[in-house]
């Protein structure tokens, strides 16, 4: 019963996730006007956002214009209550494990964001941040979070002097920084630094079905592959720190 709770939690706010991505990157308020038909502009009733089963019922269609609705809505939400419930199963029901999902989703919206308009919202990915610093059970973790973030922060900034120095142009901006940062604040070193390696090698595909093609098709988002990266690594923390033990001793 609890985690059908946690479940349903996750899917409303994912229903909110899904205003963050739609409006932030214009600049609009996620308060007004309320929630409206992207086509017809009617306003929503209250049975119309019910996360993920409204969309099923109305079979992806407006029910006043007929107008297709974007899948993003259900996926979304139904990603966000997977996230509570797994970090509730993983975590426990505590406040560490709620302020890790609401991390994730934060990063899934970025993600989102990052992949349809090449963009990431500096309000969001500092909320990502602060919001995984203080993702703690006890308050000397608080001070470990902290340490990590500032290590990833600052390893990642001299890496983008270094690397931008080498090949002459920016080799990467501060989003990354920060995304770096929250990561470190979430797994600490050696988990962070794995999780960085798995999202690279989960981006490679991609990357390489990208060549050859326009350069503005080349802007590959990297935020979503270092978000799975990182979710995996938390996931499977236990076997990836035994298996760091017996690779280092």
């Amino acid at each position: 019963m609890e985690l059908l709770f946690v479940f349903i939690l996750g899917a409303a706010i994912g229903s909110f996730l899904n205003v963050v991505v739609i409006r932030t990157p214009y600049g609009k308020s996620l308060s007004f006007p309320a929630s409206h038909c992207m086509s017809c502009n009617a306003p929503l009733r209250a049975w119309h956002n019910i996360p993920i089963l409204s969309w099923l019922f109305l079979r992806g269609k407006c029910s006043f214009c007929g107008a297709k609705i974007s899948p993003q809505y259900p996926l979304i939400e139904a990603l966000s209550a997977l996230i509570f419930l797994l970090s509730a199963m993983k975590l426990g029901l505590n406040l560490q494990s709620f302020g890790v999902a609401l991390t994730f989703d934060l990063l899934l919206a970025l993600s989102v964001i990052d992949f349809r308009y090449k963009m990431v919202p500096d309000s969001i990915n500092l909320s990502a941040l602060t919001v995984a610093i203080f993702s703690v059970s006890s308050f000397g973790q608080l001070g470990y979070n902290i340490t990590n973030a500032l290590l990833f922060a600052g390893g990642f900034t001299l890496l983008r002097f270094y690397l931008s120095y080498a090949i002459k142009k920016e080799a990467m901006g501060e989003a990354d920084i920060m995304i770096a940062a929250t990561m470190g604040a979430l797994l600490g070193v050696q988990l962070g630094l794995v999780s960085i390696f798995i999202g690279a090698v989960l981006a490679l595909p991609a990357l390489l079905l990208t060549q050859g093609e326009s350069e503005e098709s080349k802007q590959l988002p990297f935020i979503p592959f270092l978000a799975m990266g990182c979710w995996i690594v938390l996931m499977f923390d236990t076997y990836v720190s035994a298996y760091l033990a017996g690779l280092y001793g």
